[in-house]
């Protein structure tokens, strides 16, 4: 039976932490993701869970901790923000190539310098290659249900891979909006307990994090790469048994109008909210507009993003972070190369926009909308790398 609540974007992942009730949590408080370790921790202290929390000196350290404890059979977690994951960057790595399931919340907030606490996505697509599974969420309910999700994804025998969820601080992590809980026998029941194969204090000899020499290493990132490729099935399956026991459906991505859609946004975390309202807006002025909304960034489902974009003649990528490539965002580039091969490619153009936690209005839709528009009319995606909402341009 559901469980009614009206929670911020923290406390979702804080509830779904303490129903799962991990072996570890080992965490370094850091804007805007401190509440949730700030909840889990009153939660250790009154004796609601059962969980090992580590206090650390700094989110290095945190992700040293969860490694440790996952390679020796326990169930870890941790959660952070911005530069906050910058500094386990080494560590993200180490999580990944030694197929440890480990599981991230990450409060998305932009990467210094300047200093900046609010929102965007630097700090995960920065990650995004190093072996991750990421998930992205569009509002508190999602930040939810993928975070139970994601140990399931993770801790599957044909995966083994860290995963993060995602969420837009601020923007959701602080506010409160109305979800549906499952009880936490239900959680309990679908999330399972943690059987690893193999770990540190079974008994049985094994090495974990040994230098791994030029007759080895490459084998072991070809493994890897095979389970990011497999683990789009995982994801599918997961995400129907979780469709099942909730009546919440979830998908690689969400295509929100996109049934005879001339012109489409890509987008992803809580801007898709912003994106629908525009599209209706047009839709009741008879335009063929539609949504595509990102869920699940790696693994990237190339194939499907491409089928659902075939039909489409212009596409606008929006990416609310900047590779600094000088030719545009990371999720632009992924979708780009999705559509290589279709026999109509759509006419593609990318917008940057919201850097710093900057605010995106209907009106910054509205204008990539328009901007479609003439792509169409003149059969031209000239100067693709496009910035909407910064002063002066």
């Amino acid at each position: 039976m559901a469980i009614r609540e009206r929670l911020s974007g923290n406390e979702a992942i804080a509830t779904a932490l303490k129903q799962v009730n991990p072996d570890v949590v080992a965490a370094y408080p850091i804007t805007p993701s401190t509440e949730v370790v700030h909840y889990f921790s009153q939660y250790v202290a009154d004796g609601k869970v059962g969980t090992e929390f580590v206090a650390v000196e700094s989110e290095h350290s945190a992700m040293s901790a969860c490694i440790g404890a996952q390679a020796a059979g326990a169930r870890s977690a941790t959660v952070t923000s911005a530069c906050g994951l910058a500094l386990m960057w080494e560590l993200l790595y180490v999580a990944s190539g030694h197929r440890l399931p480990v599981t991230l919340a990450v409060i998305n907030r932009a990467l210094s310098g300047p200093i900046n606490i609010n929102n965007d996505h630097s700090d995960s697509m920065g990650a995004r290659d190093s072996g991750w599974i990421q998930l992205y969420s569009e509002n508190n309910q999602e930040a939810y249900d993928n975070y139970l999700m994601s140990l399931r994804i993770a801790e599957h025998p044909d995966v083994l891979l860290p995963t993060m969820t995602c969420q837009d601080g601020f923007i959701t992590s602080h506010a409160i909006e109305n979800i549906e809980l499952l009880e936490t026998e239900a959680v309990q029941k679908f999330v399972g307990k943690y059987k690893p194969e193999r770990h540190l204090i079974d008994g049985k000899p094994m090495s974990v994090g040994p230098y791994d020499t030029v007759q080895f290493y490459f084998e072991h990132q070809y493994q890897r790469a095979q389970a990011m490729l497999g683990a789009k099935k995982v994801i599918l399956d997961v995400f129907k048994e979780f469709g099942e026991l909730t009546g919440r459906k979830y998908g690689l991505f969400e295509e929100y109008k996109m049934e005879d859609a001339e012109r489409a946004i890509v987008v992803l975390n809580s801007s898709a909210g912003t994106a629908k309202y525009v599209c209706d807006k047009l839709r009741a002025n008879g335009e063929k507009v539609g949504v595509i909304k990102l869920r699940v960034f790696r693994p990237f489902p190339m194939a499907e993003i491409a089928k659902a974009l075939a039909h489409v003649k212009a596409v606008a990528v929006m990416d609310k972070c900047d590779s600094f490539s000088a030719v545009g965002g990371p999720v632009f580039a992924d979708v780009r190369s999705a559509c290589y091969d279709l026999e109509n490619r759509p006419l593609m153009i990318n917008y940057i926009y919201g850097l710093g936690g900057r605010d995106v209005p209907v009106e910054n839709f509205e204008t990539v909308y328009a901007a479609l528009s003439e792509v169409i009319k003149t059969g031209k995606a000239d100067n693709f790398y496009r910035h909407v909402g910064v002063r002066g341009v």
